[in-house]
């Protein structure tokens, strides 16, 4: 029989509930059991109404029983102490995801407060001159992930919208080529970021070769320079030779005169 392999939990804190709760989601995913965590399922009141079910109907009850008791344990495998005495009563999955949303996530009000906040952040979002295409898009997309925790629905249209029109003026060419080529709803994320990271390559090999053209073009004078003053300077001491030569000559002759 082979041995089963117990799921990594992620732990939650006070600060990561909503990396958690995204993570928690596709854990009870995988283990086919957050449809009960999300919705629940009718437990009977007492074993009495249970003797006067179908066999079909026991199986069923059997089979939700059975995943929210498994969802009920990777919730507790997942909190603290201190937050598993909050939940430790609860008596279906359901009812401990919800205590912990209520008291981690917040009431709606202050869920609501957050989002205008990262609203605001999200439409003044500029992208740095300094900054590369790869560190510009992390920090919309963590923005844009803060948003979607807090309830906003943003589609793609809207997120390359926002990143196509707050780029640094060195990106305007390839943006007006985009525009003109292509529909920003018929590409994708993943494409946009390609033609810009595509774009900002070319500008560093571009910048490359402009650096080393301009090295190459000072060595060149420098030695074009150097070269005429060398001429000149041995020009003069060949000159200055010869003049003292017959310099003493000419004084050799007149004593023997």
């Amino acid at each position: 029989m082979a041995k089963m392999i117990q799921p990594q939990i992620p732990k939650l804190i006070k600060k990561n509930y909503g990396n958690w709760s995204i993570q928690m989601k596709a854990l009870l995913g995988s283990q086919d059991c957050w449809d009960v965590v999300e919705k629940g399922y009718v437990e009977l009141e007492n074993a009495v109404a249970e003797v006067a079910l179908t066999n079909e109907e026991k199986s069923v009850l059997k089979e939700a029983r059975k995943k929210d008791k498994r969802a009920l344990f990777f919730i507790f495998q997942g909190v603290d102490e201190s937050t598993f005495e909050k939940i430790s009563d609860a008596k279906t999955s359901n009812e401990a995801w919800g205590i912990l949303q209520k008291s981690l996530q917040g009431a709606k009000k202050a869920k609501n407060v957050r989002l205008q906040t990262f609203r605001a952040e999200f439409e003044t979002l500029k992208m740095k001159p300094s900054e590369s295409v790869d560190d510009y898009v992390i920090r919309v997309k963590a923005v844009v992930n803060e948003m979607k925790k807090n309830g906003e629905t943003l589609d793609d249209v809207r997120i390359m919208e926002k990143k196509f029109w707050s780029l640094t003026r060195k990106f305007d060419y390839v943006v007006v080529a985009i525009e003109e080529s292509k529909d920003l709803s018929q590409i994708s994320i993943d494409e946009l970021v390609g033609s810009l990271q595509a774009h900002e390559h070319k500008m560093k090999l571009n910048d490359n070769t402009g650096n080393s053209e301009q090295v190459l073009h000072s060595k060149l004078s420098f030695n074009e320079s150097g070269a005429k003053d060398n001429f000149g300077q041995g020009t003069s001491n060949r000159r200055g030779y010869r003049g003292g030569y017959r310099g003493r000559n000419r004084g050799g002759r007149g004593t023997r005169g």
